[in-house]
């Protein structure tokens, strides 16, 4: 293989060259260590001593290592024994194994990657991005979503396949997003601080363990996102860290490469380490049928640190855009997410028009302005107004997805059921109406498993799912509030044809602080959806709303309904608007809406006969 591209930093496949790579007579291993003395690989296949056989050749100035060992084969152990620019001697894991031993053990595995068939060619010819398609995605983490009835810590993933996809199914997702399957030590890291970057976690199975999770995915329609970590990796002595005993994946300024977590950051100037995170980007979609990949942490990408009174990391920009565009021309049809803390502009937009190139970018300030709002004592939520409706302020500027994720329902944040204000039943009360408000806000949705059962306890890793909440009628009924939400704006284009512009909402009712009410419409030619949300402990009879067209407007779904463990208050009778102005618009009807409620009404213009 020409390595021109891999020291240009534009390689997207250093994989199918460097580590292990195994046929019928043995295996040859490669390795870049432009520092290292001497490497040597030892491993099963010859009792983890050196020799002359394990001696690796220097086979590029520019220090590029290989050794063909006869009879090393699938399923055996192995090790680069590396003597460091220092003299320093310390094994260390492959950078590019495809398979790793179970932690707390550090060896990494031969594996061949290339020996599973996928059946998924009708979903792969017909997959896209999704703008004009509805995205309603499943945030999980595979190892404590289910837990096994038996001895064992985890499911495989193969194990949860069928049941998963049941779910999905039956709650009305299109996508899972699984939280990060690339190697990594600690468990309490959820995969976000990665030590092998091609290697699948040997926690929940292997290699075609996991390609037959994403085919049978696939074969259902449900496509696939993964969380992909390019900011930072372990400090583990066996893994990256000082991989030839010089900063060779790090920045050399330990103000540089020490990050917020106690990991290392990637210096992303550097050509070669450029190649690296590139290659393992495109490894999970190429190797793995992924749709999408969520890349971590963005913000600390574009910012030295994350902060941006320390100005924009340039050399980390060129990459990001650099990546983008090069898995976009290997991959039309795979979107990109961007989970950017930061205000920086232009995440989402084309390269050619300056941007960065992700497909979307999770509105973060969405979520927080949301989420403090109803925190508040409805009482004072009046002078709060502008946190539910600054989001449309600028919700054009990029292609946002709507993120209730993880980080929301961790370390004492509370759940999403929790934070609300109020007694137990209007703590569900209100949550059924931040949903209706998530679900028929423009853009791409994405929820962490447990919220769709309102789950009171926060994610913990080690403990599964409070399944047994099903059993109490007000969780029961909010999971079926949930699938029916979901249905109901999968089902309608309104919901997502031009998410991402004005064409497909507008405001009616946005400043009424008094009352705690927002009104908006949603609509696609001639499906037409409007919303009522009433975050206000009041009662409201024959409340007047504005329609711009003469119309009968039926109610499709309250979030008040009896079956949802509501009240009951409800538009039992479709609506005839009359010629009375309103809201700026010639036409209005009345309705009646409960406490913390909802209500998503269909629109029908009445044309006259010529």
């Amino acid at each position: 293989m020409d390595l021109k591209e891999f020291f240009e930093g534009n390689m997207c496949n250093a994989y199918e060259y460097f580590g292990a790579h195994v046929d019928e007579s043995g295996t040859t291993f490669r390795t870049y260590a432009p520092n290292a003395r001497e490497i040597h690989v030892i491993g099963d296949f010859n009792d983890w001593k050196t020799s002359d056989a394990s001696l690796m050749k220097r086979i590029d100035d520019r220090g590029v290592y290989e050794v063909f060992i006869e009879h090393a084969k699938k399923g055996q152990q192995y090790k680069f024994r590396i003597t460091q620019a220092y003299g320093n001697v310390t094994d260390k894991s492959d950078p590019y194994a495809f398979y790793s031993q179970l932690r707390p053990n550090t060896a990494s595995i031969i594996e061949d990657i290339h020996n599973y068939t996928f059946k998924d060619s009708k979903w792969m010819k017909t997959r896209s991005r999704n703008f004009d398609r509805p995205m309603n995605i499943y945030e999980l983490h595979v190892g404590s979503w289910k837990k096994p009835k038996d001895d064992r810590k985890w499911f495989h993933y193969e194990e949860i396949a069928d049941e998963l996809i049941d779910y999905v199914k039956k709650m009305n997702f299109t996508h899972v997003e699984f939280m990060p399957l690339s190697e990594y030590p600690f468990d309490g890291s959820w995969g976000y601080q990665t030590s092998g970057y091609y290697s699948v976690t040997s926690r929940y199975g292997t290699i075609n363990g996991l390609k037959e999770l994403i085919n049978k995915l696939h074969k259902n329609n449900i496509g696939v996102i993964m969380d992909f970590v390019p900011v930072h990796f372990v400090k583990d002595n066996y893994s990256l860290n000082y991989f030839d005993g010089t900063p060779l994946y790090e920045y050399e300024k330990d103000s540089d490469a020490n990050s917020e977590w106690g990991t290392s950051n990637f210096n992303l100037w550097r050509e070669e380490v450029r190649s690296f995170l590139m290659s393992a980007a495109n490894y999970w979609l190429e190797i793995f049928h992924i749709d999408g990949i969520r890349m971590d942490a963005i913000a600390n990408m574009i910012y030295w640190q994350g902060n941006s009174n320390k100005g924009v990391n340039e050399g980390a920009l060129h990459f990001i855009k650099r990546m983008n565009n090069n898995l976009h021309r290997l991959h039309p049809e795979v979107f990109l997410i961007a989970e950017d803390s930061s205000d920086f502009p232009k995440v989402t937009h084309h390269t050619l028009d300056g941007g960065l190139e992700f497909d979307y970018k999770w509105d973060l300030g969405w979520m927080h302005d949301t989420l403090k709002y109803l925190e508040k004592d409805p009482i004072y939520r009046q002078y709060h107004h502008n946190q539910i409706t600054f989001s449309m302020a600028y919700f054009y500027s990029e292609k946002f997805v709507l993120p209730l994720s993880h980080d929301e329902v961790v370390h004492g944040k509370h759940t999403i059921v929790d934070k609300m204000w109020g007694t137990y039943e209007q703590k569900f009360a209100q949550t059924r109406t931040l949903y209706m408000y998530m679900m028929t806000h423009p853009g791409k949705k994405l929820n962490f498993m447990g919220n769709e059962i309102a789950q009171f306890r926060e994610w913990d890793e080690e403990k599964e799912n409070d399944w047994f909440m099903l059993d109490y009628p007000i969780h029961d009924a909010f999971s079926h509030y949930f699938a029916d939400l979901n249905k109901l704006v999968k089902d309608n284009k309104a919901f997502y044809m031009l998410d991402y512009s004005w064409d497909s909402f507008k405001w009616i009712d946005p400043d009424n602080k008094a009352d705690n009410i927002f009104i908006y419409q949603r609509m696609y030619e001639d499906n037409k959806f409007i919303i009522a949300l009433n975050f206000s402990t009041n009662h409201y009879k024959n409340f007047r709303v504005g329609v711009d067209v003469n119309s009968t407007i039926k109610e499709v779904l309250n979030t008040d309904w009896d079956i949802y463990n509501g009240t009951n208050v409800r538009n039992t009778k479709a609506l005839r608007a009359k010629k009375v102005p309103h809201n700026n618009l010639n036409y209005s009807f009345e309705m009646e809406i409960a406490p913390f409620s909802g209500i998503i009404f269909e629109v029908k213009e009445i044309k006259r006969r010529k």
